[in-house]
């Protein structure tokens, strides 16, 4: 088991390079990885159901602990993203299915990516928990909602239909998950440090899965949708950051506003883009798995290194 965890936590420090070489590979040899896209939602719901299984109580008390830091983060994520993804969708242009697919992952929650994000950055971590948990059982109702008022102007979206998909792929594993964890505690607590390798396997396969089956598509309007992902993920980034300090945040809780509001369940994107809309329609959030697990690391590793200074010119200060 210890064997299994060192590996677990090497593939999870460097996810990053994992996707953008299997990405590679893809467009590589695409029939190497086409013939996992029809299990796309099978994978995301094994995510999940590990996601549930790291979940505790204690993580959703957290909401009763801080709920107005809790609600504005989750207010930021499902209205910062959309509308950031909509406005992007309209300067650009972009064909219909790459538009709904740029909004359809802007409406997506939170992802655990951001909690190890927030981690590594030296941010407030029980508040990215806490909200990750709440957007992510929010997300059967808003995220088929705002899809449907963002992106119903370039295609027909049954919101319906999508609600019934979050709750068999995302709802239904994390609550199962959650009641795992319950039962079975001792047992769990044992292997739950192995879960990394699961999520790091599945979030690769489903992006090297979706360029796989839209290489020809990637390669002659890759760079205009991988640009829009780009400025969706920075933005976002910043203007959570910026609504932290303007709610007069402490330092820690605005990194982990803007990572939440910045970071999103792009294995959950590209699930319902193959689902309901098209094969194209899920590479934004294929290319967004590849950006955000670059960016983020970025990020973190200089957030972290900044409190890292803080902390030291404080103690120099009491010293003196």
């Amino acid at each position: 088991m210890r064997t299994l965890e060192r590996i677990s936590n090497f593939a999870g420090n460097t996810f990053a390079v994992w996707v953008i070489l299997f990405v590679a590979l893809s467009l590589i040899f695409p029939g190497g990885f086409a013939w996992i896209a029809p299990h796309v939602s099978l994978l995301l719901g094994i995510i999940m159901f590990g996601m549930g299984l790291t979940l505790t109580l204690d993580d959703f008390k957290g909401v009763l602990k801080a709920p107005v830091s809790v609600l504005i983060a989750v207010l930021l994520q499902y209205t910062v993203m959309p509308l950031i993804a909509f406005g992007l969708a309209v300067i650009f242009q972009l064909p219909p299915e790459v538009a709904a697919g740029v909004i359809l992952v802007g409406c997506c929650p939170g992802g655990t990516a951001s909690n190890v994000m927030t981690f590594l950055a030296k941010g407030n971590t029980a508040l990215s928990v806490s909200v990750t948990a709440v957007s992510t059982v929010l997300a059967p109702i808003l995220t088929p909602a705002l899809t449907l008022l963002f992106a119903s102007q370039w295609l027909p979206v049954s919101a319906s239909d999508m609600f019934m998909s979050i709750v068999q792929i995302v709802l239904v594993p994390i609550v199962l998950g959650v009641v795992v964890r319950l039962l079975f505690s001792k047992q769990v607590d044992k292997s739950v440090k192995a879960l990394p390798l699961v999520s790091v396997i599945g979030i690769v396969a489903v992006a090297a899965a979706v360029v796989a089956v839209n290489r020809e598509d990637i390669l002659t309007t890759g760079l205009l949708i991988f640009s829009v992902v780009i400025l969706h993920n920075v933005l976002g980034l910043a203007i959570g950051y910026l609504f932290g300090k303007l709610f007069k945040f402490d330092f820690a809780n605005q990194k982990a506003v803007s990572i939440e509001v910045g970071m999103q369940n792009s294995g959950l994107g590209s699930a319902l883009a193959l689902a309901h809309f098209s094969p194209i329609a899920a590479v934004p959030s294929a290319l967004f798995s590849v950006w955000h697990n670059i960016s983020g690391p970025v990020l973190a590793t200089w957030w972290g290194k900044r409190s890292g200074d803080s902390l030291k010119g404080d103690e120099d200060t009491k010293a003196g």
